[in-house]
């Protein structure tokens, strides 16, 4: 059964194109610094935002119509597979990702669970044999049941615990049936409302407790992916433990897992710890810590997890910028963790959406790849820090100097000037090399 009757393969077709179903700017041949813009950019569908969002929000039930709506149950999770793997080739995507309650539904015992998660994790499987698609990552939903109420491997409660370990447990395994290149635990609930009745090195301990086991039953089953985390400060919980990446990268520093993590990097979600996108890959980035990205962004004037589609080509600039410094995202990839907005509730608006975003990432690869081949911002930076390559600030680097000596350099001082920042100037001309890109593709 086709569930997009009426839309046929997404092509590129130019910056003149007209056609709302083709792609502007997204040639997945193209070639940019020595790779494909499909091998750069790894784009994947979130299959749950997709495929299993409906529209709902605090105030109102479901807006989304799509061709699905009639089944229920195993009939709806199957038709679901159905209709991604329609889209994935339509779109023409290389990687998708989801939770493991968005491909089949919970039963009544986590026996039953597994057994509905058997069913489709076969038919993926048949699928994924004729389909460029692969798996990016999957997941455990450790969140939405009212069991992880007060968390999962960080609960009160040791049976939650364990339950959160056998739901790993079976994630690990279906990754390594699927073949995934990665695997992502995101904390919804790693976290807590209130100090005044939690016990937040038990907590923290216990989660670190949780990632080693994991590691070990990755290798004993032999499942060789990295392991990624998602940073998230705040919503469900007040204050997760994975609240950024730095508070991440002290986490995994404190308990010796630092060998086995990266991290999976989401822009709303830095947004919401009061960073810039860049900010959080950048941490990474200098750390070796970058995995994988969640391709989103937010609304300034919402203070929530909005996942909005990126369609932002200053930000997705700035980020391409990082991605590229990072060598690429190796066996991470563009997922995009977002969904279509409340009102956009035809299934045609899928496919926008989707165009939408890989449009305006293909722009921000091209002026990013074209602001490092000119050397724009390092050669700005190096001359800006070049009082480190010479005399005192060479010591200091080389670490061959001390408070007695700097003092004895500052007192002969009789001037210290600095020069400017260039801030206002810098981002002029990121936005020429912007507005000279589109200039060039549409030429």
């Amino acid at each position: 059964m086709a569930y997009f009757e009426n839309i046929n393969k997404i092509e590129f077709e130019g910056a003149s194109s007209k056609n709302p179903f083709a792609f502007k700017y997204y040639n997945p041949e193209e070639s940019v610094g020595g790779q494909t813009m499909e091998e750069i950019l790894r784009f994947s569908v979130a299959y749950w935002h997709t495929f299993t969002a409906d529209g709902t929000d605090p105030f109102g039930a479901g807006t989304a119509i799509r061709p699905w709506d009639n089944l229920k149950g195993m009939d709806l999770a199957k038709a679901r597979v159905e209709a991604a793997f329609e889209l994935f080739e339509k779109l023409n995507v290389p990687f998708f990702a989801f939770h493991d309650v968005d491909i089949a539904p919970e039963g009544r015992t986590l026996k039953e669970t597994n057994e509905n998660q058997d069913v489709i994790l076969g038919m993926i499987k048949e699928y994924m044999k004729t389909s460029k698609t692969k798996l990016l990552w999957n997941t455990a939903n450790m969140f939405t049941n009212p069991r992880y109420v007060h968390g999962a491997a960080t609960s009160p409660n040791a049976d939650v615990f364990a339950y959160s370990a056998a739901k790993v447990k079976k994630g690990l395994e279906a990754a390594k049936e699927l073949g995934a290149e990665n695997y992502v635990f995101w904390g919804g609930r790693e976290g807590y409302e209130t100090l005044l009745n939690t016990n937040m090195k038990l907590e923290q301990d216990n989660l670190a407790r949780f990632f080693h086991m994991a590691v070990d039953y990755a290798k004993e089953i032999g499942l060789n992916v990295p392991f990624l985390i998602e940073p998230k400060p705040k919503e469900p919980t007040k204050h997760q433990y994975d609240f950024d990446v730095a508070t991440g990268l002290a986490f995994l520093q404190k308990y010796d897992l630092t060998d086995y993590f990266k991290f999976n990097i989401e822009a709303n979600h830095a947004t919401l710890a009061g960073h810039t996108f860049e900010h959080e890959l950048r941490t990474a980035r200098i750390n070796g810590m970058l995995g994988s990205v969640d391709a989103n962004q937010g609304d300034t004037l919402l203070g929530w997890d909005t996942d909005e589609f990126p369609t932002d080509i200053y930000s997705n600039t700035l980020a391409m910028y990082e991605i590229l410094k990072n060598g690429g995202l190796g066996k991470g990839g563009l997922n995009f963790d977002a969904k279509v907005r409340r009102g956009s509730f035809e299934a045609d608006d899928l496919f926008h959406a989707h165009i939408a975003g890989m449009d305006a990432f293909a722009i921000g690869l091209k002026v990013a790849n074209k602001l490092i081949e000119d050397k724009v911002l390092d050669s700005f930076i190096e001359d800006r820090y070049s009082s480190y390559n010479e005399g005192i600030g060479l010591a200091i680097v080389e670490g061959r100097t001390s408070f007695r000596e700097l003092e004895n350099h500052a007192l002969q001082l009789t001037e210290i000037r600095n020069t400017s920042g260039r801030t206002e100037r810098l981002k002029a001309v990121i936005n020429q090399y912007i507005l000279e890109t589109l200039s060039s593709v549409t030429a």
